[in-house]
């Protein structure tokens, strides 16, 4: 019971105390009691969690795990998955831009094959950072001449900075996440959202067969999988035991089939071939077209 309030309070607590952060800076007047109930509020969540993570330290401590595991343990259970994801998305994409500005690539071993897929939304992409950057100007521009506090421009410009920063790592992590395939995997990726592994064992065929009907950024629907890129899929994967799919905000699925989009599908089908990169993937068909 402990550990659903704690989870319960974390996920409220954070939009109410940003909120109240950007009132504050902004220079709004809020009433005396209004913020000590909602200070009280926030030290009586912290206490909460403070306590809940102690007994959940104690309980894997106790249990045997050293103190690393112990603390992973705890914060697994503590934190929501969806949290926890959107956490690691962040700090991926960050790294993804060091690794984007220092031209190298997450994942992909020696002697594998390295299939990109950004190419598609580049530049989309950098239109939306275009315009994104122009809006940033413009919105400070405007709150200038209606007299704003200082306070709220450095709100609206920490978010619009925020939002160029955001689109750029989604753009550094697609060119530095791409697919890979080795020896003994074929690994799909999507960015920082999706990354599955298939061991070339599993893989029955593989095929090239546009689709330009795709949706959303991990949908399965009856064993099959669509990792799309711009709504379009062209390599279709099929396997011979159903693989865990993990989406971004951390249900799992199982997939039988797997549609993605490669900038050169011919590229994946001739790495997947049998005898290549050392796999021993007797069998896997390659074909053409759409089934």
């Amino acid at each position: 019971m402990m550990l659903k309030a704690a989870r319960t309070a974390l996920l409220a607590v954070l939009p109410a105390e940003l909120l109240l952060f950007v009132l504050i800076v902004s220079g709004v007047s809020l009433p005396e009691p209004l913020l000590v109930l909602a200070e009280s509020a926030v030290l009586a969540v912290v206490l909460l969690e403070g306590v809940t993570a102690y007994r959940l330290y104690r309980a894997e401590a106790q249990g045997g795990a050293d103190r690393r595991t112990a603390l992973r343990r705890t914060w697994h259970q503590l934190v929501p998955v969806q949290l926890r994801r959107i956490v690691a998305f962040e700090l991926k994409g960050m790294a993804g831009l060091a690794l984007w500005a220092t031209g190298r690539r997450n994942g992909v071993p020696p002697g594998a094959t390295a299939v990109t897929y950004s190419r598609e939304q580049a530049s989309t992409l950098m239109a939306l950072v275009f315009v994104m950057a122009l809006e940033a100007v413009g919105t400070d521009v405007l709150l200038r001449g209606l007299g704003a506090p200082a306070g709220l421009r450095a709100v609206f410009l920490v978010l619009d900075v925020y939002s160029v920063m955001a689109v750029l790592a989604i753009w550094a992590a697609r060119v530095t996440r791409p697919h890979v395939v080795s020896a003994d995997e074929l690994r799909v990726r999507s960015g920082v959202f999706v990354d599955l592994r298939i061991p070339r064992e599993l893989i029955s065929s593989v095929r090239q067969s546009p689709n330009y009907n795709e949706r959303g950024v991990a949908t399965v629907e009856d064993g099959r999988l669509a990792v799309p890129m711009s709504s379009q899929t062209n390599v279709v994967v099929e396997v011979t035991e159903p693989v865990t799919v993990v989406r971004p905000l951390g249900s799992r699925s199982e997939a039988t089939t797997i549609r993605f989009f490669a900038d050169t599908p011919g590229a994946v089908l001739d790495a997947l071939r049998p005898g290549t990169s050392g796999s021993g993937t007797a069998g896997t068909r390659m074909t053409a077209g759409s089934p």
